[in-house]
């Protein structure tokens, strides 16, 4: 069963996901970007904000999540952002009919190993669809027991660790909250693996 608690919150890696957005504001203007579990919609606010074409998607089995991303873009004065609903794992018309994207965003969608797999089945599948895109995405560490390496090699999806320090994340307080310094936050940019194993 579903927990919509989970999506009402913006968990401390939203902040770090969207200070990356933010730290690659340059290159976002006219960009086709695309978050999953969006919830509150943080990062794909931010990317709106840096002038991104987003799109906004949560569970179609969580209408209070797809609710809050909306209000999000009623609060934030982007009331053209769309906000679809696209459950992990499930190949549905509305992903099957999404518009091409150029990145996808993902803050704390890796909390529940239980989950991973559907989580990386969609992103592979939109990778597949445009395989020019990224999947940025950061995470808590919870386990260190947890991993999706395994995942990553079966999918054919490859992952490149970015250092929090590399886009200024690592400090104390990030964007006006104290939150990300009481975790320990991992940034990874997800993307096809090519078959010469690069």
């Amino acid at each position: 069963v579903l927990d919509p608690q989970y999506g009402m919150y913006a968990w401390p890696c939203a902040a770090v996901l969207a200070q990356y957005v933010w730290f690659h504001r340059r290159t976002l203007p006219g960009r086709r970007v695309l978050e999953i579990g969006a919830g509150v919609s943080l990062p794909g606010i931010a990317a709106a904000k840096c002038g991104a074409q987003v799109m906004l998607s949560d569970s179609e089995e969580l209408p209070q999540c797809l609710a809050l991303a909306q209000e999000s873009c009623l609060m934030n004065h982007l009331p053209h952002v769309p906000v679809v609903g696209i459950t992990w794992g499930q190949i549905s018309p509305q992903l099957l009919s999404l518009a091409p994207v150029d990145i996808i965003l993902g803050s704390d969608v890796f909390f529940d190993p239980k989950d991973f797999e559907d989580i990386l089945t969609t992103v592979y599948f939109l990778l597949e669809k445009n395989p020019h895109a990224q999947f940025w995405t950061t995470y808590q560490v919870r386990s260190a027991d947890w991993s999706i390496e395994a995942l990553l090699y079966k999918w054919k999806l490859k992952s490149i660790h970015i250092p929090l320090h590399s886009f200024s994340a690592d400090r104390e307080h990030l964007g006006s909250s104290s939150l990300p310094s009481r975790h320990t936050i991992e940034m990874i940019i997800i993307s096809l693996a090519r078959s010469d194993g690069i």
